[in-house]
């Protein structure tokens, strides 16, 4: 049964131009294709970087968060109330106004005290400021590096030029540098599920699961099918914002103001020239139109592009909202908004960013 649904998925009329079939791609000993099992390497080196994130944490972002100022607030504990522990571990952690009379009866306490046991409680399980700086620092240091190998494997596989390689990525066999970017991009998102109990916990949690499924599928299909000088020249596209916006958290952090703001403004010009310039002319134009003068359309053609005109119409989502930021930045001096830092990856977003007070904080 796995096997009939498996070949029926994979059937070259879905993927292939017409008049090329799977056949055509037969690998040998110096020409190698996309295999699906080569994605299984990608569980290996997640735990790999797993481990190096501990580290690097450990060994250099939370020393480094001492000597630049970065000062955890101290927070009063609630104390042991084991009626109370259950009832916010198992119930609720921001009980009603009944929920409270009930417990402080069962508590034998004043409402009030319930009421601060419970404040105390939510702020126990805050993360602290060091654990975000550690965590900014960490994907900084990633998305620093993960940009320029993409540049690298760019200029490597000759995409730079922007021609026939992109609409033709699967008449062409893999290099072993996208290989390894995309291992690299894929072991990246996930170690992040891996780690995503022990992160910082942020209120889009369960957003944050569904944004980093689709991100390792999306990655997952454009590698199968063969798709990938398409993928790489994408995800670079989109690493070039997150290079500023880590940052911009870690002098957030630091309570650097000016530094911050100045990133936030960079950040924000970064993201829309990359996502309204760039991905429209290099990656739209060719995929979508360019790619009709070489072959006729079929499924593939059409998923494809469905796909990156949905991540198209996200990033002019978003850049609304930036420009809409900006604007209350540069007139009022303030910005209040929940901002979800756009998709990027094929799809990937951040977490809510709360922008608040005077000039750019992010939470």
């Amino acid at each position: 049964m796995a096997r009939s649904l498996y070949e029926w998925l994979w059937q070259h009329e879905f993927w292939l131009p017409p008049g090329i079939t799977w056949e055509d791609m037969q690998e040998s000993e110096d020409t190698h294709y996309p295999q699906p099992r080569d994605l299984l390497l990608s569980i290996p080196f997640a735990l790999i970087l797993v481990v190096i994130r501990c580290a690097f944490e450990r060994a250099i972002a939370l020393p480094l968060s001492t000597k630049l100022g970065v000062r955890d607030k101290q927070r009063p504990k609630a104390q042991p109330n084991p009626v109370l522990e259950t009832f916010y571990s198992t119930r609720c952690k921001n009980p009603q106004e009944g929920e409270l009379l009930s417990l402080a009866k069962q508590c034998d306490l004043p409402v009030r005290k319930v009421e601060k046991w419970f404040r105390h409680r939510r702020n126990m399980d805050r993360p602290s400021l060091s654990k975000k700086f550690s965590e900014a620092c960490w994907r900084f240091t990633f998305y620093i590096i993960s940009f320029f190998t993409g540049l690298a494997v760019l200029y490597d596989d000759h995409l730079y030029l922007m021609g026939v390689s992109l609409s033709l990525p699967l008449s062409q066999p893999l290099q072993p540098s996208l290989f390894w970017y995309y291992m690299l991009e894929l072991s990246f998102y996930w170690s992040l599920v891996f780690t995503l109990p022990f992160d910082v916990k942020r209120k889009d949690f369960k957003e944050q699961i569904v944004h980093h499924a689709a991100t390792i599928f999306l990655i997952s299909f454009s590698y199968c099918a063969n798709y990938i000088r398409i993928g790489t020249l994408v995800m670079v596209i989109h690493d070039a914002s997150d290079c500023f916006l880590e940052p911009t958290k870690i002098f957030n952090y630091m309570k650097w103001k000016r530094t911050c703001d100045s990133l936030f403004m960079i950040f924000s010009a970064v993201f829309l020239i990359s996502r309204l310039v760039i991905y429209p002319y290099t990656v739209l134009y060719n995929t979508y139109y360019y790619s009709m003068e070489i072959f006729q359309p079929f499924f593939g053609y059409y998923f494809v592009n469905v796909l990156l005109m949905i991540l198209q119409l996200l990033h002019v989502f978003w850049s609304c909202l930036i420009i809409h930021m900006v604007y209350k930045f540069i007139v009022q001096g303030t910005v209040c908004i929940s901002l979800y830092c756009p998709l990027h990856h094929m799809g990937r977003e951040g977490p809510p960013r709360l922008l608040e007070n005077t000039g750019v904080h992010l939470a």
